[in-house]
């Protein structure tokens, strides 16, 4: 190819295809090789002698290694046996002697090919060269993906270590926004626990007082896991906070009326545009006159209510998840409460742990395990096996509240 610089044309030197180390004492045969190389694409860098050669290879480091075995003071032998201990450039030997037994040492120390002189055939010669360029290639490639594989995986390591820390740091803020357990509001206990299935966890409960006589209490299960969802909860915390002052200051009464609560909740989820919605059984306690009032909102299992002489029994009620749809529709019940009860409220985590295949007899079984739990916590954690539930698919999350 020709070129113009100035106004003079000039030659462009082809690019080279590798550089070869050429060792030979025999200065003809030396250049007869040299010459068809270089023609070939090559850089031929020579070498009259093992010294020489070694010193050169040094110097330049080239891809491959072309050697002839008979050479006066460092023959080929010592070369090869040098160069193959540094594990590097791939070695042709050429030799004029053609001895088996140089054949078979020169390929244990580690020769890629081995050529008699003269060589009939040069592109033969060029086809191994070529041969070993493209290993030399690959080798170089796996070094490079090697040392990119291992520089990803330390920044990887370092970034694990530091969303953990983030992640415990999260969790440990999670659970200060959590309310005491136990809390007691005159003959009212209210005691949580929460089981995540990750660091961060989706599900939240909440018990307030709201003026003299009324606690607002709910569970509430995020969609999702993580520290998305967790921040979710973070927010239910400031807006349980917020609506508990609209009442204190302006009379709003959002925070004492169950469905109120949930139209307003999913009002300002769906406003956020983060695209979580939640699952949510939300509660009232009249504590004057022992009166519950509550709304469900898409969330299972139901509220379970316990009282001495009675089985363990749902209550009942529905409606729609917040922060799904824009005009949800919620239902608000009231009920009278037993003297002595226990009220229980779970995540959906905890139907993920029990055996049955069928959500009825999920909810059945829930049932049947608890007419034998003891109505503490703690107990009831290992009647329903939530200690060894540490590989737990999904949050667990309950709120209990009794009155003895």
């Amino acid at each position: 190819m020709r070129k113009e610089l100035n106004g003079e044309a000039y030659a462009t030197p082809p690019q080279t295809q590798g550089s070869i180390l050429l060792i030979d004492d025999d200065d003809a045969v030396r250049s007869v090789i040299a010459q068809f190389l270089e023609k070939a694409g090559f850089e031929v860098i020579q070498a009259p002698d093992g010294a020489e050669g070694l010193r050169r290879y040094h110097e330049c480091h080239p891809d491959v290694v072309v050697c002839d075995l008979r050479m006066p003071e460092v023959d080929g032998m010592s070369v090869l046996r040098e160069l193959s201990a540094l594990d590097q450039a791939p070695i042709i030997v050429i030799s004029g002697a053609g001895v088996m037994s140089d054949v078979v040492e020169a390929l244990r120390l580690g020769a890629s090919d081995y050529f008699i002189k003269p060589i009939a055939d040069m592109a033969l010669l060029e086809h191994s060269i070529r041969r070993c360029l493209e290993a030399v290639k690959l080798q170089r490639e796996n070094i490079r993906y090697r040392e990119e594989l291992e520089s990803a995986n330390r920044k990887l390591e370092a970034n694990l270590r530091m969303l953990q820390q983030d992640q415990q740091a999260g969790r440990h803020i999670q659970m200060r926004l959590l309310p005491s357990s136990p809390k007691s509001f005159g003959p009212y206990t209210f005691r949580h626990r929460i089981y995540p299935s990750l660091y961060l966890s989706g599900d939240f409960v909440e018990y307030t007082l709201v003026g003299e006589n009324k606690v607002t209490f709910f569970i509430a299960d995020v969609s999702g896991h993580g520290a998305s969802s967790a921040f979710v909860t973070a927010l239910l915390k400031n807006f349980t906070a917020h609506l508990r002052s609209d009442f204190r200051n302006h009379g709003r009464e959002h925070i004492i009326r169950p469905k109120r609560f949930l139209e307003k909740v999913s009002y300002d989820m769906l406003r956020t545009g983060i695209g979580k919605h939640m699952t949510m059984c939300i509660g009232v306690l009249d504590m004057s006159t022992n009166r519950l009032s509550y709304s469900v909102a898409g969330h299972l299992p139901q509220p379970v209510l316990i009282s001495p002489g009675q089985k363990p029994r749902y209550l009942e009620g529905k409606g729609m998840p917040a922060g799904m749809f824009e005009n949800p529709v919620f239902e608000e019940r009231e009920i009278a409460l037993p003297d002595t009860f226990t009220l229980l409220m779970f995540s959906d985590g905890i139907l993920e742990i029990l055996p049955p295949t069928e959500l009825v007899d999920k909810e059945q079984l829930l049932l049947k395990l608890l007419e034998s739990c003891p109505c503490k916590l703690e107990d009831l954690a290992d009647c329903l096996g939530l200690n060894e539930a540490s590989d737990a698919p999904d949050d667990i999350a309950i709120l209990m509240l009794t009155k003895e």
